[in-house]
């Protein structure tokens, strides 16, 4: 499956709230400075300022200068004035450096755990237009090995996962022949290597993987571990990566829905790279889960 199959990227999640909110709050004080409160910006600003700059800072703080109040307009007005700056630099920041996420599931162990708040870096790859996900600058391409957050592509289109944001991690680049059997992988015919760890022992919502196989796997420079059930081997496939593609997998293989089952990630879905983690709760806090991961 690729991407002429794959559902819309665009969904309602916060920066499409923030966006909402942002742009009906420009509207509603434009239209009140323009036909309910004319003169009030001008005659509080500030005589050395420019049109332009007068233009800047309304766009940055729906207000011509810092002494400018909303005291006697509509709540409407003053709640999106307050509002407006704060939830500004919250979208600016989420759209462009970094997003929070939240792992829902044991795929990715055992690097990150259920509960594990995570952060994303939306800037490592480029810098992409907020919300509809488009880039328009490019920095590099996603690499072997790293753990990427992106738009489920809902190829079946269940309205389950529309819009639904997953974790894994790249596997096979563009032009690549992947084949993974027996819980052995092969890239371009090159078997990747493997440093065997004791039985793995897990903890609150992955508990129930205590005594799986814990391995290294020698991805290209992006070494990471992975979980293997030493009662079945999980899904084979042998697939070669079409041109704007990526093919990704779990980082715990036998618990794992990915581009074995689904198909392949459009570059177009690739929302950022997850670096570190921030937080995590799932029976109870964490603190040593705090951090940067493989």
């Amino acid at each position: 499956m690729t991407l002429e199959n794959a559902s819309p990227f665009f969904a309602w999640d916060v920066s499409s709230y923030l966006a909402l909110f942002l742009i009906s709050a420009f509207l509603i004080v434009s239209l009140d400075h323009l036909f309910f409160n004319k003169g009030e910006g001008s005659s509080h600003s500030a005589p050395d300022k420019t049109g332009f700059t007068k233009f800047v800072y309304f766009v940055m703080f729906l207000r011509f200068n810092k002494n400018e109040k909303y005291v006697n307009r509509p709540k409407v007005v003053q709640w999106s004035a307050e509002f407006f700056p704060v939830l500004l630099l919250v979208f600016l920041l989420r759209g462009f450096v970094v997003e929070p996420f939240r792992i829902p599931s044991n795929s990715m162990m055992p690097t990150l755990l259920t509960g594990d708040f995570i952060l994303v870096s939306k800037f490592d790859y480029g810098i992409s237009i907020p919300v509809l996900n488009q880039k328009i600058i490019e920095f590099k391409k996603p690499e072997r090995g790293d753990a990427v957050v992106f738009r489920y592509p809902n190829y079946e289109k269940n309205p389950k996962y529309q819009g639904a944001d997953f974790i894994k991690r790249v596997i096979g680049i563009p032009g690549d022949t992947i084949v993974y059997q027996a819980d052995r992988l092969l890239v371009n015919g090159e078997k990747i290597n493997y440093e065997n760890f004791e039985d793995y022992y897990g903890v609150e919502s992955g508990v129930e993987m205590t005594g799986f196989k814990h391995k290294r796997e020698f991805l290209d420079n992006n070494p990471h571990d992975i979980l293997l059930d030493p009662n079945r081997t999980s899904q084979s496939v042998k697939a070669i990566v079409p041109e704007g593609h990526y093919f990704v997998m779990g980082d715990n293989r036998s618990r794992s829905s990915d581009s074995r089952f689904w198909g392949f990630v459009p570059e177009e879905y690739i929302i950022g790279k997850a670096f570190g983690i921030w937080m995590h709760y799932d029976d109870s806090l964490k603190f040593d889960r705090i951090g940067s991961f493989d």
